[in-house]
């Protein structure tokens, strides 16, 4: 099922250029068309514990999944990128 705008989501797959791991929250902004045809994209915003925004990344909607009521969030420490 197709998550609606502006719910939370979590990601299915590690994003290492931007230091986040399957699981990670984030909050759907917007779906975008692939410009050649492909896999439809997603716009999502990253926020950390206290609620600030700390990244916007476009991912393929593979790379999303809606939250559960099974699960249950955690708390992680952001790797600093070197």
């Amino acid at each position: 099922m197709k998550p609606e705008l502006y719910q939370r989501v979590a990601l299915t797959q590690d994003l290492t250029e931007h230091q986040l791991k399957q699981g990670d929250l984030a909050t759907l902004v917007e779906y975008v068309p692939h410009p050649k045809g492909g896999e439809e994209g997603c716009i999502l915003e990253i926020f950390n514990a206290l609620g600030e925004s700390i990244a916007v990344v476009t991912v393929p909607i593979s790379a999303i999944e809606p939250l559960r009521a099974d699960e249950i969030m955690s708390v992680r420490q952001l790797e600093k990128a070197s």
